[in-house]
């Protein structure tokens, strides 16, 4: 029980640490602020957009983990749904000829990996677990 608490408490700052940092670099772009928007060369909005909401569920989820709430696997499902949606739009869009960069589709990826690497931490350290629980005194 204490190696899966020390999991959920390390998901939970790793989480949050990527969310804060996805929250600054996002709406940096999306706001412009600290001239980062230049910086940023071709960035496509809706990738960006889409990252700023998956930070928020991000947070959520980490608080998820501190608590150790069944809600947590769903909350990580649905930015999961988002960037693989994304992704998907991303391509039609760069197919269409959309400008963008190589780097996009590789954070891309890269987020999404994130995201199903912690999926898969919440439904067996917690939602997983429940299920057990209740099976057992049943």
């Amino acid at each position: 029980m204490k190696v899966k608490n020390s999991i959920n408490t390390i998901s939970a700052i790793i989480l949050a640490l990527f969310a804060l940092l996805t929250i600054f670099l996002s709406s940096a772009v999306i706001f412009d602020w600290f001239g980062i928007r230049a910086k940023e060369g071709n960035y496509v909005l809706f990738i960006v957009w889409a990252n700023f909401i998956c930070s928020i569920l991000y947070l959520f989820s980490a608080y998820g983990f501190i608590t150790k709430a069944k809600w947590t696997f769903s909350m990580l499902i649905a930015p999961l749904v988002i960037l693989i949606v994304a992704f998907i739009v991303l391509q039609f869009y760069i197919n269409s000829g959309g400008v963008y960069e190589t780097k996009t589709v590789k954070a891309l990826i890269f987020r999404i990996l994130v995201t199903l690497t912690f999926s898969l931490v919440a439904f067996f350290n917690i939602k997983n677990s429940s299920l057990k629980r209740k099976q057992k005194y049943n």
